[in-house]
C-alpha cells in the first residue's frame, strides 16, 4: 500500500518530538529526584530514552520507516530506499518535531518554552564520541534491517542505550535531537555553539558507516531503513 508523503513526513514530526520529549523530560524527571546523584541520573535517562525509542520504530515504523533521524534519511536516500525528491520533507518534518519535543518537555515540566542551554560539550574527545555514536548507530541499522528486520527497533533501542554510557557524548547520534536539545537548559542539554561540530561528526559518522556496508553487505542497497515502508 502507497502511504502518501504528507503521512509519512507527519509520521516523522511526531516520531522525533515524542523521542526529543522522552530524551529532555526523563532528564529533568532524573535530574529533580536524583539528589544530585548523577550516574543515578543518567542511568534513569538512558532506561526511559532506550524504551521509547523501541516504542516509537514499532509504532511508526510501518508508516514512515521511523527514521526520526536526518542522517538516517540521508542515508537511505543514498542507498536508495527513499527517493531524493522525498528527503527534505522528511529532514525538515524531522527537525521541526525535535524543537516542538523539546518545548511540550518544557511544558509538561512547567518551563518555560525554551531556553538556550549552557551545558558545554565541546573538544575533541566529545566531537569524536559523536563520529562514533552516529557510525555505530547506522552500522546496527544497516546490518539489523537486512539480516533480521523485525529486531530493528529492538537493536536499535539496545545500541542507543548503550552508547549513552560507552560514549563521553552520551550518544546524541541524530542532528534533530542535538537541535531540540541545545534549546532545553536541563541535564539533557546542550550549548548551541557546540551543535555544528556535533552534527557535522554525525554526518561523516553516518556516511563512513554506509560506504562500509556498501563493502560488506551490497546487497543491502535499495532496501529500505528500519521497518519497511512504501516510498515509492
Amino acid at each position: 500500500m502507497k502511504i502518501s508523503l504528507a503521512r509519512r513526513t507527519v509520521a516523522e514530526f511526531f516520531g522525533t518530538a515524542f523521542l526529543v520529549a522522552a530524551v529532555i523530560g526523563s532528564g529533568i524527571m532524573a535530574d529533580r529526584l536524583s539528589g544530585a546523584n548523577v550516574g543515578l541520573a543518567l542511568l534513569e535517562n538512558t532506561i526511559a530514552t532506550g524504551a521509547a525509542l523501541v516504542a516509537l520504530i514499532v509504532t511508526f515504523g510501518p508508516i514512515s520507516g521511523a527514521h526520526f533521524n536526518p542522517v538516517v534519511t540521508l542515508m537511505d536516500g543514498f542507498e536508495r530506499g527513499l527517493l531524493w525528491r522525498e528527503t527534505p520533507f522528511y529532514m525538515v518534518g524531522q527537525t521541526l518535531g525535535g524543537i516542538t519535543g523539546a518545548i511540550t518537555a518544557h511544558l509538561m515540566f512547567g518551563l518555560a518554552p525554551v531556553s538556550f542551554s549552557t551545558h558545554a560539550r565541546t573538544g575533541q574527545a566529545q566531537v569524536f564520541s559523536e563520529f562514533v555514536a552516529t557510525f555505530g548507530l547506522v552500522c546496527v541499522i544497516w546490518g539489523s534491517s537486512r539480516l533480521k528486520p523485525t529486531a530493528v527497533p529492538f537493536a536499535v533501542g539496545a545500541y542507543i542505550t548503550a552508547a549513552y554510557w560507552f560514549t563521553a557524548s552520551t550518544s546524541f547520534a541524530n542532528p534533530a535531537v542535538t537541535i531540540g536539545r541545545c534549546l532545553s537548559d536541563t541535564f539533557a542539554g546542550i550549548r548551541p555553539a557546540d551543535v555544528v561540530w556535533f552534527v557535522g561528526a554525525q554526518l561523516v559518522g553516518g556516511f563512513v558507516a554506509t560506504w562500509l556496508f556498501r563493502w560488506l553487505a551490497p546487497s543491502i542497497r535499495g532496501t529500505e531503513v528500519l521497518v519497511p515502508h512504501d516510498s515509492h
